[in-house]
């Protein structure tokens, strides 16, 4: 057996442990970015192989949380993409607004960021008290942090430049207070905010949804997981309600394609229909 074949198969033993230890189910992300993270982890504890990290992982439940950390997606800000953001704001909320109660889900939410850029939005768009967001990870490290909802003070100009830019109607000073290096989200955000774990790997939709947000996470999926997620996503929502995913995905060739017309194919942004 070549040193690449035992590689990959003491990685294969490691996913299989890590399921039946913990119940997490790494088995179908995208091999490239999964072998990266695992032998970057094994370089990091100063080990000489997988199987090394296996044995640790499977005994040592610290070991783990770091490993889960490693595999969380934490690639975030303020109004990221706020071209996104001005697209929801100007053509989607127009929409939602229709309906008595709103309920908006942003799957794999990281630290938390997106959600108090979603509550803004809509507070400002005059929706915010009949909405309920659910903002879900699995990574209870960065849940913690999104419900602090306190932020380094260093990133509050990047964030006010994305807010400004997402079609903004007050002052992004508005919505924290900044005391020494950092900056923490107004309470009355929160409100409407349910911080919750959630593991798209393996738990089961969320009922009545008028609003999905999925950005940049499929992506590390193989195309059997990516096509579950999406039918949790399916459904999820409600008719003719509303999904948005990250600027490197698409439905495109996808099992829910037929589900979803697209709504803006730039933004990233697609709308439940019937299917008979």
């Amino acid at each position: 057996m070549t040193q690449e074949a035992l590689q990959k198969f003491e990685i294969n033993q490691l996913l299989e442990a890590i399921y039946f230890r913990y119940g997490y189910d790494f088995r179908n992300y995208a091999a490239a970015s999964l072998h990266r993270r695992i032998l970057s982890r094994v370089a990091l504890s100063g080990l000489s192989c997988v199987a090394e990290l296996t044995a640790n992982i499977l005994h040592d439940s610290e070991v783990f949380g770091l490993f889960l950390k490693d595999m969380s997606i934490t690639v975030t800000e303020m109004f990221r993409d706020p071209s996104v953001f001005k697209e929801i704001r100007e053509q989607v909320c127009c929409h939602l607004e229709t309906y008595p109660r709103i309920n908006i889900w942003h799957a794999g939410c990281a630290t938390g960021e997106e959600a108090y850029s979603m509550a803004i939005l809509l507070q400002e768009e005059g929706l915010l008290e009949r909405c309920q967001i659910y903002a879900t990870d699995y990574n209870n490290h960065s849940l913690a942090i999104a419900k602090k909802g306190i932020y380094p003070a260093q990133q509050i100009k990047r964030d006010t430049k994305n807010y400004l830019a997402s079609g903004a109607k007050a002052s992004f000073a508005d919505y924290y207070s900044a005391k020494y290096d950092s900056a923490k989200m107004d309470e009355s955000l929160k409100k409407n905010i349910t911080f919750a774990n959630h593991n798209l790997m393996k738990d089961q939709a969320f009922a009545q949804m008028h609003l999905i947000l999925c950005r940049n996470v499929l992506i590390y999926f193989d195309s059997d997981l990516k096509n579950k997620v999406l039918d949790v996503f399916n459904q999820s929502l409600i008719h003719r309600c509303f999904l948005v995913l990250g600027d490197k995905e698409t439905l495109d060739f996808s099992q829910v394609q037929g589900s979803f017309d697209v709504f803006n194919r730039k933004q990233k942004i697609y709308r439940k229909i019937n299917v008979i």
